[in-house]
C-alpha cells in the first residue's frame, strides 16, 4: 500500500511537474509596447568667431569731454543783444540836422550787414529830437531822421518791407537834463529789432 501510494504520489507529482513544464514551454503573449520617442536633437551651432582683442584706447577716447563755460559777455547770434553789440542800435545827428555823419554811416553799414545776415528780422526806426523847439517841429525833424536811417539801410541791400519808421520828436529822451551833452544824446535815430531775432 505504501508502495502504491508512493507510486501514485510520484505519478501525481510527475504529472503536476509535466503540467508546469508544458505551461512553461508555451510562448507567452507579449503586449505590444510603443517605443519611447526619440530625444529631440539639439541644433549644432558653429563655433563663434573669436572676439578681436581689445585695442588700446587713445587718450581722447578715455578722457571725458571737457566743456568750456561761455564767457560772461556771450550773446546768442542773431539775437537783439547780438545786433546791439555787433552793429549798435543808434546813430546821432547834429543840431537841427537830419543828414548822416560819417560815423553814423559806419554804424548803419554794420546794421545793414547784420540785417542782411538775418533776413527774417524786422526793424522799426525811431526818430528823436532834443527838447528845444515845438512839438510839431520836432516830430517833423524826427521823421526826417528816421527816414534818413531807413534810406541808408535800403541802399545797403536791406529790403524796405522789413523796415518801418516812426517819429517820437522830443517825447522819449534817453538822457535827462537841459545840457549840451543831454541834447546831443537825444538827437538820434534808433533801430529796434522787433521781430525775427533769435532768443
Amino acid at each position: 500500500m505504501n508502495v502504491i501510494v508512493s507510486k501514485g504520489l510520484k505519478l501525481a507529482v510527475l504529472m503536476t511537474a509535466a503540467g508546469f513544464i508544458g505551461a512553461c514551454s508555451t510562448t507567452p503573449k507579449v503586449a505590444e509596447v510603443t517605443p519611447p520617442p526619440k530625444p529631440v536633437e539639439k541644433p549644432v551651432f558653429a563655433d563663434p568667431e573669436p572676439m578681436p582683442a581689445p585695442q588700446a584706447r587713445t587718450q581722447a577716447q578715455t578722457t571725458a569731454p571737457v566743456f568750456t563755460p561761455l564767457p560772461d559777455d556771450y550773446v546768442v547770434p542773431g539775437s537783439v543783444e547780438d545786433f546791439n553789440k555787433t552793429a549798435g542800435d543808434r546813430v546821432f545827428f547834429g543840431y537841427d540836422q537830419s543828414s548822416l555823419t560819417s560815423q553814423a554811416r559806419d554804424v548803419l553799414r554794420a546794421q545793414a550787414n547784420w540785417m542782411n545776415s538775418y533776413p527774417q528780422t524786422i526793424a522799426v526806426i525811431g526818430g528823436h529830437a532834443d527838447e528845444r523847439g515845438t512839438r510839431e517841429y520836432n516830430l517833423s525833424l524826427g521823421e526826417k531822421r528816421a527816414s534818413a536811417v531807413k534810406d541808408f539801410l535800403v541802399s545797403q541791400g536791406v529790403d524796405p518791407s522789413r523796415i518801418t519808421t516812426v517819429s517820437y520828436g522830443k517825447e522819449r529822451p534817453i538822457a535827462g537834463g537841459s545840457t549840451e551833452s543831454a541834447w546831443a544824446m537825444n538827437r538820434n535815430g534808433h533801430t529796434a529789432i522787433i521781430a525775427g531775432a533769435n532768443s
